[in-house]
């Protein structure tokens, strides 16, 4: 050590003080790599497991940037043998990911043109210019939208709209702030309440209604689900409205400011321009894409399409799409759906779900706490850390051959697949929001947490005392 100087002795000390946690997350991924695979799990499944621990300590403690860990994850998956490389590319660019990348682009093009204030301004005509009635606003008009559009549609939609108000209330678009992060979640959670409303506001709805189908417990409509579901999205709206403003109480109750600005901004551009009313006209045949062309040629080749015709009529420039497009968060959404993908291949996440049945049971001796804690509880938690989809996909065969009511522990799986509000990688809407710069990965956890619980007591009354009026 006498050939080097304090200086780099000190530099180096400071960058492993910084970086203890990957130091200790390669220490621990190889020690359990040697360990030998618990019973029933395949050699696979460990060493996915191994992954998805080392990326959730990686996350939580922040020691590295996310498209980092975006990376590891597919690394990992090579390196420790779950994949082949041409196997882990294969899970990691699916139809989600080109709508991600796609929404992202198209919420750029819709920047471009300005069109982004003039939904502001729309919105704000509705709510008016104080900050809690905006936010219940936000709230309100997505949660109804993503209960019959998805989830994903409308946060890419309300997106630039924030963006908007936060850049006309003087607020920097490089630092994340409590007006911003207000906004930000009021469209995130908005868009996870109102995923539940309808079978068609999430594909894991539509999983666990063939689940009913396919194995005998019934049929449920379009507007029986809703008579199910919408109740507890319209009581989650205020609850969520109230969590959000006492999380993130901003210093300016009102936004007169930035309305004004928006205004004598949107008078200024005068009225709409050619270039406006294509790009109005591109966006509405995108959305009306979603809705009737996704189940066909699925909703990223759509996204995918509405970039082409703006780059086709000249709206916008591939420099600036490049430029102002997140390619982390789309990184970060391939990796993670790459490691569910995996999780669901390699039976750990079905490992996981029956050591945790048979474990809980011991434990609470009740099999009825069991069933509600497994439909529930287990399935908030694994949501925030696999794709929603597939932990109903796995956990759905499971929650209905455990007895009781199917239908109601359907529907609660369902529901519960919902509450992602912990993680970044919890949703695509998390992920979406996240993309901006504006929220940093302790917010989420910061008002997830509380919102997560209150969702699950209300689910609990609601599936006790107002569903089996419905059988």
């Amino acid at each position: 050590m006498a050939f080097l100087s304090n200086k780099a002795i000190s530099e180096v000390l400071y960058w492993v003080t910084r970086k203890k946690w990957l130091i200790i997350s390669f220490i621990l991924s190889i020690s359990l790599f040697y360990f030998p695979s618990p019973e029933g799990l395949s050699s696979e499944g460990h060493r996915t497991l191994i992954i998805v621990l080392i990326v959730l300590i990686l996350i939580i403690s922040e020691s590295i940037p996310l498209p980092a860990v975006s990376i590891l994850i597919l690394i990992m998956q090579v390196i420790l043998g779950v994949d082949t490389p041409d196997g882990v590319a294969s899970t990691f660019m699916s139809d989600a990911v080109f709508f991600i990348m796609g929404s992202l682009m198209l919420a750029v093009s819709i920047v471009s043109q300005g069109l982004d204030k003039r939904l502001a301004l729309g919105i704000i005509n509705f709510t008016g210019n104080k900050t809690w009635r905006i936010v219940i606003g936000f709230i309100s008009i997505s949660a109804f939208l993503s209960s019959f559009i998805g989830e994903h549609t409308v946060a890419a939609m309300m997106l630039p709209v924030a963006l908007s108000l936060i850049r006309n209330a003087g607020l920097p678009l490089d630092k994340s702030t409590r007006l911003s992060s207000l906004l930000l979640f009021s469209i995130a959670y908005g868009c996870a309440i109102g995923s539940i409303g309808t079978p068609s506001g999430g594909g894991r709805n539509v999983i666990m209604i063939g689940y009913l189908s396919e194995f005998g417990y019934g049929n449920i409509s379009y507007l029986k689900w809703m008579v199910y579901t919408y109740p507890i999205l319209l009581l989650q709206i205020p609850l969520a409205s109230l969590v959000l403003w006492y999380s993130f109480t901003p210093k300016q109750r009102h936004l007169d400011s930035a309305i004004r600005k928006l205004k004598v901004n949107v008078a200024k551009s005068g009225k709409l321009n050619g270039n406006q009313i294509m790009a109005i006209l591109l966006f509405i045949m995108v959305f009306l894409g979603w809705i009737f062309l996704s189940p066909t040629i699925g909703l990223g080749i759509v996204a995918l399409s509405g970039v082409f015709l703006y780059l086709v009529f000249g709206l916008i420039d591939w420099k600036e799409i490049s430029h102002n497009t997140n390619w982390g968060v789309i990184l970060l959404f391939g990796a993670a759906i790459s490691l569910g993908i995996q999780m669901k291949q390699t039976g750990a996440a079905l490992w996981v779900a029956e050591k945790a049945l048979t474990n809980l049971e011991f434990v609470f001796q009740d099999v009825t706490i069991v069933r509600w804690f497994v439909s529930v509880f287990l399935t908030g938690i694994l949501t925030n850390l696999l794709s929603n989809a597939a932990t109903v996909a796995v956990l759905g065969p499971i929650v209905l051959d455990m007895g009781g009511s199917a239908m109601i522990l359907g529907i609660a799986t369902s529901v519960a697949s919902a509450f992602a509000y912990l993680t970044i990688v919890a949703s695509p809407t998390c992920m979406i929001i996240h993309s901006t710069g504006l929220i940093k990965s302790s917010d989420y956890f910061k008002a997830g947490w509380k919102l997560f619980f209150i969702s699950i007591v209300l689910l609990l009354l609601v599936s006790y005392l107002y569903w089996p009026l419905l059988i």
